[in-house]
């Protein structure tokens, strides 16, 4: 079957690490099914496996991709829940310190099957299309858990979204503002500003400008160039949540007696359990919102996507199409 995968690790150029070509069909194991994908969504995390970061050498070649929406072996049409948690474990998936996602030790998304456990599908939502769907199960459901179980956010709250433009960013701006949560986004490019206002955000700041006032929270995924400003952006006794660090993860300074006198809470937010996005699903559903999709290629030109990722040029999700 066609497939992206890493063939080998290259920290400075990840790009040259990446494959498209033949791979063997998955082996599905007792209790798992085969999904015939349709459609495919690209992750910072695929760059990172490329670098070499959080898989082993001895797991290459690996296929890259944690997100899919496919038809079951039942013919239904579904969505693919990532995180792959061990048989025993009950509760959060997350929790598990057992779990990884595809791709890391189980075999991921960018080909034409893919085998997941049985467990790991919900159904996708009738009015999402494949490639807006295939946008859920990392970014969006990230979004999902931070900002409506890891930020302690109410209507009527201020939410400052850092970085606008990543599938996170974007998905957060969106699901906020369905949730009456006054939104504000940063960027450093003026036309990712524009748009952050065309998608929810209700005003919009270049990276690290003094905001009107402080926040509630501070949705964090750019880490290291950003995180003094998302402490100086809250208000006593507000949170930020951070899911991410795509600029680095070593802030000249943790600023811990800001956050011990202003009693602010700094909280960690990985992906989703399967409950979540089945909530996301039908929150979704409910706010008739849906995914923003920068661009859909097919999955022969994923050397393309992953290109275009890696200059940072992305607003929304890329999608590969099988």
């Amino acid at each position: 079957m066609l497939a992206a995968y890493a063939a080998k690790f290259d920290a400075d150029d990840p790009i040259a690490a990446l494959e498209v070509g033949e791979r063997p069909d998955p082996t599905v194991p007792e209790g798992w099914v085969t999904i015939d994908v349709r459609a495919t969504a690209l992750n910072h995390h695929d760059l990172w496996s490329l670098k070499g970061v959080g898989l082993a050498e001895q797991s290459l070649p690996m296929i890259l991709g944690c997100d899919a929406a496919g038809i079951d072996p039942d013919g239904n049409e579904v969505v693919v829940h990532a995180v792959i948690s061990d048989p025993a474990w009950k509760g959060d998936e997350t929790l598990d310190p057992k779990r990884s996602l595809l791709s890391e030790r189980y075999q991921g998304t960018l080909a034409e099957k893919v085998a997941v456990p049985a467990r790991n599908v919900v159904p996708k939502p009738a009015g999402l299309s494949f490639e807006q769907a295939a946008c859920l199960p990392t970014a969006w459901l990230t979004a999902y858990r931070m900002l409506f179980t890891q930020s302690g956010l109410k209507p009527g709250d201020t939410v400052l979204v850092q970085g606008a433009g990543g599938g996170v960013a974007t998905a957060l701006i969106t699901l906020a503002r369905a949730a009456g949560i006054r939104v504000w986004a940063t960027s450093r490019d003026d036309a990712k500003r524009a748009k952050a206002l065309e998608i929810g955000a209700h005003d919009v700041f270049g990276s690290g400008a003094r905001l009107p006032e402080r926040v509630d929270a501070v949705m964090e995924t750019v880490g290291q160039a950003t995180w003094s400003h998302s402490l100086k952006s809250l208000k006593q006794g507000g949170t930020v949540v951070i899911s991410g660090a795509t600029s680095g993860q070593a802030p000249k300074s943790a600023e811990l007696n800001r956050i011990f006198f202003l009693q602010l809470r700094v909280q960690g937010s990985t992906m989703g359990t399967r409950s979540e996005l089945a909530e996301l699903v039908q929150f979704m559903a409910n706010a008739g919102i849906s995914p923003h999709v920068d661009s859909v290629l097919p999955l022969t030109d994923a050397r393309k996507g992953f290109a275009k990722m890696n200059e940072g040029d992305v607003f929304g999700k890329i999608v590969f199409t099988v």
